[in-house]
């Protein structure tokens, strides 16, 4: 099928972008981006907006930079940007890690990572990311701008508190502190499938014990959360099996898991604790 027709902006300012959106957004615009997601629904006729504002003119918005202890990523950042690692240390290599989960290449090479959050898919691993190490993001209007924290951007899946008229320009994501270790886990029935469930955990070590734990689980419910029953049973432990257990078996009993006609609550609440363990175990490495 082909997509219905549709108004073709091409802005090349953010100001220009916001005021495009304030006359089109009310009327169904929509902004495209990597359109890795709009396309293929415009493609089948799911979604007819009537207008599309391209921001890939925006020269502005495609970088990454490091300022004041985060990483600010543009929106016009592709996922293959993140396959080598783009900054030094354990988030670098994280996320190199984590990027060859999204798709296939083709996908990575044209997708964005802000165009991941805006699309709030329950299965983005960017928004994981994003969530657990409490990054955030800005949104322009004709209004002025404002930031919102990724835990507050993602309301349930495939949406978003952002107004229909407001472009995300970039996400800032902490630069984790010295000694900060890093892992992930996630499991898909084949590459390039979304996933069923996935973990991602962060903490540090100081006199043996783990201090300021992160876990994070996306892929089981609606939208990425930080797992705090699982944190705390983490905090003050010896990294090791006992605490990694521990903190599996808090994230499982702390899910509401979605269901579906191939898995149901049960097996996802399983298998984000699996994967929990395995993300704590690699993060030791």
């Amino acid at each position: 099928m082909k997509p219905a027709a549709f108004d073709y902006h091409a802005p090349t300012t953010v100001d220009d972008a916001v005021a495009c959106l304030a006359e089109v957004a009310p009327d169904g615009g929509r902004v495209l981006a990597g359109g890795q997601s709009l396309v293929p629904t415009m493609a089948f006729r799911l979604a007819q907006p009537p207008h599309l504002v391209d921001i890939n003119a925006i020269a502005a918005l495609d970088r990454i930079i490091e300022a004041d202890g985060q990483l600010v990523i543009g929106a016009l950042t592709r996922h293959a940007a993140f396959e080598t690692p783009v900054t030094d240390g354990p988030l670098g290599r994280l996320m190199a890690e984590m990027v060859h989960h999204i798709g296939h290449a083709p996908i990575r090479a044209r997708g964005t990572f802000t165009g991941s959050l805006a699309q709030a898919d329950p299965a983005s691993e960017w928004a994981l990311l994003a969530v657990t190490l409490g990054a955030t993001v800005t949104a322009h209007s004709i209004r002025g701008s404002r930031e919102i924290a990724a835990a507050q951007l993602i309301e349930g899946a495939m949406t978003t508190t952002l107004d229909d008229d407001e472009l995300l320009t970039q996400a800032r994501l902490p630069l984790p502190a010295e000694g900060t270790r890093m892992g992930f886990a996630e499991f898909s029935r084949r590459s390039g499938d979304y996933a069923l469930a996935m973990a991602l955990v962060a903490y540090r070590v100081e006199d043996g014990k783990i201090i300021d734990p992160l876990i994070g689980i996306g892929g089981a419910e609606d939208r990425p959360r930080r797992i705090a029953e699982a944190e705390t049973a983490l905090d003050g432990q010896a990294p090791g099996a006992p605490a990694f257990e521990d903190a599996a078996r808090a994230v499982a009993r702390a899910l509401d898991p979605m269901e579906d006609h191939a898995t149901d609550a049960v097996y996802r609440r399983e298998l984000a604790g699996t994967l929990t363990r395995r993300a704590l175990e690699r993060a030791v490495a």
